[in-house]
Order: structure tokens, then C-alpha cells, then sequence
């Protein structure tokens, strides 16, 4: 009972601190692209791509700055939140998804059809559900030990540090992001190959993490603002105190 109300009372600090617009980022990402997931980007012999790519890197930079300024463990636990609030964006959709309403959609096309279609696709399927939420915790956990573990053993600062950690954290849990996420949905429900598996995940986590490469500077300045203007300092004492 004392851990639960500790571990209570550190996620109430610690959303009291982390800027509310990277939290919001974060969620919204993660919302998203499990909702685009539902949708194959192009798909090939060897190479298959869900449209869920397109905003995964988001979720991941707004790791990575999190993780440098707050800690790994913040980090994990800022993503197990969104995970859950996924969850029950997840059920709101199921929910309405029952609703005896029609979409927009059915007025211009009249075909129920297309109605059924949107329904069963905005409501979503159990697997894309439990693999989304298993894959995101599985590349939480993996993003954040990797991204401290490597900052323990750097003797340098700056960008390059910042870069250096986010970029083989983001690249090796993005990998086991999609690898997770394929091998329980894709595999099993959408008929891929474990070649597209692989290549999948693989392809995918290289494309995410050039997007992060891209945008990286901009993370690495809003983490480093958060330094100068000491953001957060309440839960960086409390947590102190608490493994003191």
C-alpha cells in the first residue's frame, strides 16, 4: 500500500512538472498512430510499411528529451500513462463505433458498406489493441535503459551526447516497437511473412529514425531550455530525497 501511494504521488509530481504540450505531443502521437496502424502504407514481397511510421518518431523524441532532462524511469513511466490513455481512447472508439449512428461518410456514398467499414475500422480489432499497447511498453523500457545506459558512459556533453543517445536508443527500440507489434498483428491477422516481419521492422525503425535526425536539434534546445529555466527541479529533489 505505501509503494502504491508513493508511486502515486510520484506521477502526480511528476506531471505537475514536465511541460504540459510535450505530455499532450506525446499522447496524441501515440493515439494516432496506433489509429494508422489499421492501415498498410505500401506492402511488397520483402517490405511491408503501416501508416503508424509516419508519427511514431514523435512519441520517441519526446522520450529521449525526457529521459535527459527527468531520467529513464520518468520517461517509462510518462509512456505506460499514454499507453493507458490509449487504452480508453480505444474504448470511447469501440463504444461509439456501436453506437446505431451513421458516419458522415454513408450520407455521400449511401452504401452501408462503407458505413460497416468505418465502424469496424475506427472501433478497432482486440490484436491491434493488445499489439500496440504490448509493443509500446516492450520499446519504452528498451528506449529508456538503453538512452541512460549510454549516457553513463559518455565523457562528452553537448549535442553530440544528446544525439549519440537518442539515436541508438530510438533506432534499436523503434526496431523492437515494430518487431513486437508485427509479429503479434501483422503475422498473425494481416497475413505477412516473417521476411516482412523482419524487413519491416527493420526498414521502418531506420525511416522513424531519420525522422528523429531530422528534428533532433529541436529536441535537444527544448531539453536544454528546461536546464536553463529549471524546469522540473521539484521532481528532481523529491526524487533525490526518495532514493536518498
Amino acid at each position: 500500500m505505501n509503494l502504491i501511494k508513493r508511486e502515486l504521488e510520484d506521477y502526480r509530481i511528476l506531471l505537475r512538472n514536465i511541460p504540459s504540450l510535450v505530455i499532450s505531443l506525446f499522447i496524441v502521437s501515440v493515439i494516432m498512430m496506433n489509429l494508422l496502424a489499421n492501415k498498410e502504407l505500401f506492402s511488397t514481397q520483402y517490405l511491408a510499411l503501416d501508416c503508424g511510421f509516419v508519427l511514431s518518431w514523435i512519441s520517441f523524441l519526446c522520450m529521449d528529451m525526457i529521459c535527459k532532462r527527468f531520467g529513464p524511469k520518468p520517461a517509462a513511466k510518462v509512456s505506460i500513462l499514454a499507453m493507458v490513455i490509449n487504452l480508453a481512447a480505444c474504448g470511447v472508439f469501440k463504444l461509439m463505433s456501436l453506437s446505431p449512428g451513421m458516419w458522415g461518410e454513408f450520407y455521400s456514398t449511401g452504401s452501408m458498406d462503407v458505413n460497416n467499414a468505418l465502424n469496424a475500422t475506427i472501433g478497432g480489432s482486440w490484436f491491434v489493441v493488445l499489439g500496440s499497447s504490448l509493443a509500446m511498453v516492450c520499446a519504452a523500457v528498451c528506449n529508456s535503459a538503453i538512452n541512460q545506459g549510454i549516457a553513463k558512459r559518455l565523457n562528452f556533453g553537448g549535442y553530440k551526447a544528446f544525439a549519440v543517445r537518442s539515436f541508438v536508443s530510438t533506432g534499436l527500440a523503434q526496431f523492437v516497437d515494430n518487431f513486437v507489434f508485427a509479429t503479434v498483428v501483422s503475422l498473425h491477422f494481416f497475413g505477412w511473412s516473417w521476411t516482412q516481419v523482419f524487413f519491416c521492422s527493420l526498414t521502418g525503425a531506420v525511416m522513424e529514425l531519420l525522422c528523429e535526425v531530422i528534428f533532433s536539434p529541436m529536441g535537444y534546445r527544448v531539453s536544454q531550455q528546461w536546464e536553463e529555466e529549471k524546469v522540473g527541479e521539484q521532481y528532481l529533489r523529491y526524487s533525490q530525497a526518495m532514493n536518498a
